[in-house]
């Protein structure tokens, strides 16, 4: 009990330096997280009052759908064996593309639009999905900074990671990255327009099984064994299924937070994108094959999204 007690007070410690040092990361996630908060509350009034209803549950299936095809990518890694790191670094690459196009063609555009719908000054719908990528990269800016995990290209960072296991951070870093995705899950029903929905949520999960793949094969090299990686990797899909509950909670219910919390989750996963997953695809030196990966994601995206848009 007292082991426990000092370890809190150290973490503590620990996170307010971190917050005094990077005071203006603080002070933008603070802001992203009350924005958050309070369309939470105002959307989860408005869901009471209406008593949930399809977008809910297509938003809780989707996020179960992105935790099982998570598991699915993980449990792979038992009947694959070993994989080169080139062919690693390549899916993920394919992963950052699918990522990108499902950014810019199943959030912002369709943000722009539903802005439009609502505001008829020129430019201001822009600026309205704008204001709301700029929230998401504060927030995932913020949880970056302050939340303990590691990077295999920078190695341990944030608040008291000193006294985390490494396998620990690691699961840390990959749920921060899963996060926005469920996020997008989420967002995409909460105008009940399949035609967001569907294909973003197809490409999230269609994107997941290399990606839980890849963390699988991860953590085996951090010395955990197979069954146990591939256990560990498939919880790093939980943060999907809880993504998909805030983001349909903070766009269901005023429709101006709707196109918001679309340019929110862009911005979160074009952060995530650029920030964790490229760095991590160029890491080895395999930069062309990743890039290759990365294009031909970007395809397969348009594809997905020609097909059940």
């Amino acid at each position: 009990m007292e082991q426990a007690q000092a370890l809190n007070d150290s973490f503590r410690a620990a996170l307010k330096r971190e917050l005094i040092r990077h005071r203006f990361a603080a002070i933008g996630m603070s802001v992203a997280l009350v924005v958050v908060l309070l369309l939470l509350v105002q959307n989860s009034i408005v869901a009471v009052q209406n008593g949930g209803g399809e977008r809910l549950q297509n938003a809780m299936l989707g996020g179960v759908g992105g935790f099982v095809s998570t598991a699915v990518g993980a449990f792979l890694a038992l009947m694959l064996g070993n994989i080169k790191a080139r062919t690693q670094d390549t899916m993920l690459g394919f992963a950052a593309g699918m990522m990108l196009a499902a950014s810019t063609f199943s959030l912002i555009l369709p943000g722009i639009e539903a802005a439009e719908a609502l505001i008829e000054i020129a430019v201001l719908p822009v600026a309205v999905v704008i204001t709301g990528m700029g929230l998401g990269v504060l927030l995932m800016l913020g949880l970056d900074r302050f939340t303990p995990h590691e990077h295999d290209n920078e190695g341990p960072c944030g608040p008291g990671c000193e006294r985390i296991g490494r396998v620990w951070l690691f699961f840390l870093a990959i749920a921060l990255h899963n996060l926005p995705e469920g996020m997008a899950i989420g967002v995409s029903f909460a105008d009940n327009d399949m035609s967001v929905g569907v294909p973003l949520t197809a490409a999230i999960l269609f994107q997941n099984v290399p990606e839980g793949l890849a963390v699988a094969l991860a953590l085996r090299a951090a010395m955990l064994s197979p069954v146990m990686a591939a256990v560990v990797a498939s919880g790093t899909g939980l943060m999907e299924l809880l993504g998909a509950f805030v983001g349909i909670g903070i766009s269901g219910g005023m429709p101006l937070a709707y196109p918001v919390g679309l340019g929110l989750v862009a911005g979160a996963m074009i952060f995530v994108v650029s920030h964790e997953v490229i760095p991590e695809t160029h890491r080895n030196g395999h930069q062309t094959p990743a890039t290759l990966g990365l294009m031909g994601g970007f395809a397969a995206m348009l594809v997905l999204d020609a097909a059940l848009g």
